[in-house]
């Protein structure tokens, strides 16, 4: 009888053995091939990663404001409950490993005619699986790599907040100088009209009718555009307010100044992001619990082994309950195998290996695009700084430009119309107008570059 027990359990193994044989064996981590160094950085741009990157932009009230919406912005708060219940998940876990226990009591009264009885009770149960093919301990290492990837996520998501905060902080100083810039050339379209005004009614000879109607026309439309410009600078302080946890009522008060950038670009090395971004971190980590998953789904084909144990005691037998041998005369070991199933248990671990093998190609296309962030950055570093240089000198060239139509005009200098006046009032506020976006645009290409370089703060 032992003998042909023994048989059976060869043959179930045999058969578990042959069907695992069929299903792949996960993956659990990729060797992503990166270059020495960045492509469009020059040697003396490949150096360490820097830390504190707010630093890098010389400016305190920035970085009190980043500190403000790490203390107080819903969705991170939000992030950090996600953690803890990631944690408590680890110890869910861990649990399934170890034995359990439940204790149940019981009582009552029972009626005899005159006679009342008391009756109680007092029971044990234990239950136990031993993890014999190492199927709980993968699971278990599972839930502990979802807790590892949670909290990159939550690294990535206050990385994210910092740099969404500074470039808001940025897009409202940007709008607010936009604005005053509006209201400075409200007042120079007014202070023309009034020369253009007087030199008609005095009837200087370059002086007419379509120079005074042209000076109207300028004033309405920098009149429209100051009330353009404070609507974008209003959406831009409620951005910023929604992101500090405040209620969006544009009491925010701007800085004047735009934050200036530190020369250097601390980029550090390509394989260095790949160890440094919590958003890689975390797919890596998605990578590893993927994979123990679809271990335990393959190991879900083998027996299950398991232990109870229970006992039972009446009033004034408690002490029997915890009685050693009365507790082993109760255990019962239960040894299970599904032989048919339609398929789903083998179905099962196939899903898996293939959700680990989509994994792996997540991580990938994620590293391809951190590394495209970083080349794209630094490009448009090195193009908005040249930029920046041209338009310094277009906007001087201009305002000099302005100043002597405006001059010439005035005087009643003959040939000068006001046609010039305005053409190169024109220019000179598109040049303005478009250097502070420039300024604020290199800030902004700064900060994803920090973000792409998974730098911390």
């Amino acid at each position: 009888m032992r003998m042909h027990c023994l048989f059976s359990c060869v043959f179930v193994l045999f058969l578990v053995g042959c069907g695992l044989s069929r299903i792949a064996k996960p993956q659990h981590s990729l060797k992503i091939n990166t270059p020495e160094v960045w492509q469009v950085a020059g040697n003396r741009s490949n150096r360490q990663i820097s830390e504190g990157w707010l630093s890098e932009f010389n400016d305190s009230r920035m970085r009190d404001t980043v500190n403000e919406a790490q203390k107080r912005n819903q969705d991170l708060q939000a992030t950090a409950s996600r953690l803890r219940v990631a944690k408590e998940l680890t110890i869910q876990s861990r649990a399934q490993l170890l034995p359990t226990f439940r204790v149940g009591a019981s009582g009552g009264l029972t009626n005899e005619g005159s006679q009342t009885s008391e009756r109680s009770g007092l029971s044990l149960a234990a239950s136990w699986e031993p993890d014999l093919w190492g199927r709980l301990r993968d699971l278990n290492q599972a839930v502990a790599a979802d807790f590892d990837a949670a909290v990159a996520e939550f690294r990535n998501a206050r990385l994210s907040l910092a740099g969404t905060t500074a470039k808001s902080y940025c897009n409202l100083i940007s709008a607010q100088q936009q604005l005053v810039l509006a209201q400075t050339t409200l007042d120079s379209f007014e202070k023309n009209l009034r020369i253009i005004e007087r030199n008609y009614r005095a009837g200087v000879p370059n002086a007419r009718a379509l120079d005074v109607q042209l000076g109207r026309t300028n004033v309405s439309a920098a009149q429209r555009t100051v009330k353009s410009r404070e609507l974008e600078r209003d959406d831009a302080a409620r951005s910023l307010e929604v992101l500090l946890g405040r209620y969006p009522s544009t009491a925010i008060q701007p800085g004047r100044e735009l934050p200036t950038l530190n020369g250097r670009i601390p980029v550090g090395l390509p394989a260095t992001l790949i160890e440094r971004r919590p958003d890689l971190a975390s797919a890596r980590a998605r990578i590893v619990a993927s994979a123990e998953r679809a271990g335990a789904a393959r190991k879900n084909l083998l027996p299950n082994f398991s232990l109870t144990g229970s006992g039972n005691s009446t009033q004034g037998e408690f002490a029997r309950l915890l009685s050693p041998s009365d507790l082993v005369t109760n255990i019962t070991a239960n040894l299970t195998q599904f032989l048919y199933a339609g398929g789903a248990l083998e179905s099962e671990a196939r899903l898996a290996v293939e959700r680990n093998r989509a994994a792996i190609h997540d991580y990938a296309q994620e590293a391809l695009e951190a590394f495209r962030e970083v080349e794209s950055a630094l490009g448009a570093e090195s193009s908005l700084a040249s930029q920046e240089a041209f338009l310094q000198k277009e906007v001087e060239q201009a305002a000099l430009a302005e100043r002597q139509a405006e001059r010439d005009y005035s005087e009643g200098i003959e040939g000068v119309e006001i046609l010039s006046v305005l053409e190169s009032q024109r220019r000179a506020n598109n040049a303005r107008s478009s250097l502070i976006r420039l300024k604020n645009e290199r800030l902004q290409n700064r900060i994803d570059l920090h973000l792409a370089l998974g730098g911390s703060f």
